[in-house]
């Protein structure tokens, strides 16, 4: 659970995006596309999620891309070099279902950019036509997009102020190519917004959406149900039923609720961590 390696990707308008190597070699071996790994910095630490974007058997390590938000995104982008973490659990989750659909779009926003890459590559190697969109705020808080460029056919870049591609958002190149071409895969990851938009611009057409949900977690094998979402009026737990669903049949008011409940508590403890950096 040692960090092999770090590397800023991202550090403008008060966003920081880091990415680490992290020594562990029974996940290398099982982590497949679309599953995570839940970490703990410190003893008394909460459990937060993080996707496998990246593993090497060889070297025994996992690739995790995180934007520091919450307090143990802030405490995990403190660590350095050497340092370990408390605690490592993974792979969790279901897979991403890989095989040849055909003409796929992938959708990635903000920080779910690197969620979506791994997934990318393993659908072009089983011999789908990617079509990549990816979106943020602006130029320079973009992750990825070479490796992204590698593993699509086509890549469309949308930035809010209209910095870096296109001005506007993802869901706006999306409706668009929906009205030029028949595609049989829509998958997407990124805010809770974004991913409904998604499933809105896709709901007519019969498409099938899959997305990736980022619900709360606590215990992330079941026990706790703080990640619960309604699926086709069904309770299920985005850890051990998801973390991918039918965007269509996700229930995105209450998700959209839920995902706020700690909102004021964490902007407390993050209060906190900034002060103790300045002592």
């Amino acid at each position: 659970m040692k960090i092999i390696k770090k590397e800023i990707l991202v550090h403008a308008q008060s966003t920081r995006i880091t990415q680490l190597a992290i020594l562990a070699p029974d996940i290398a071996k099982r982590a497949m596309p679309g599953q995570f790994v839940v970490l703990m910095t410190h003893e008394e630490g909460e459990r937060i999620p993080l996707t496998v974007v990246s593993k090497s058997e060889g070297e025994g390590t996992i690739g995790l891309i995180f934007q520091e938000v919450g307090l143990t995104t802030k405490l995990l982008g403190m660590l350095n070099v050497g340092d370990s973490l408390y605690a490592l659990a993974g792979p969790l989750g279901h897979s991403t279902k890989i095989k040849n659909y055909g003409k796929v779009i992938i959708v990635g926003g903000g920080v779910g950019i690197a969620e979506i890459y791994p997934v990318a590559q393993a659908l072009k190697n089983a011999g789908n036509h990617i079509t990549t969109i990816i979106g943020a705020r602006s130029k320079d808080i973009f992750i990825l997009e070479e490796e992204l460029k590698g593993a699509s056919d086509e890549l469309y870049i949308t930035t809010d102020d209209g910095s870096y591609g296109r001005k506007g958002f993802t869901t706006d190149v999306l409706v668009e190519l929906l009205r030029k071409d028949t595609y049989n895969l829509i998958y997407a990851v990124g805010p809770i917004p974004m991913m409904k938009k998604v499933s809105l611009a896709t709901g007519g057409s019969g498409i099938k959406t899959i997305v990736s949900l980022n619900a709360l977690m606590v215990d992330a094998t079941g026990m706790c149900g703080c990640c619960r979402v309604t699926v086709a009026g069904k309770t299920k737990f985005s850890c051990v039923d998801g973390p991918e669903f039918d965007g269509h049949l996700v229930e995105w008011e209450e998700l959209e609720k839920r995902n706020t409940v700690y909102l004021d508590k964490e902007k407390k403890a993050c209060s906190l961590v900034a002060a103790l950096n300045k002592k």
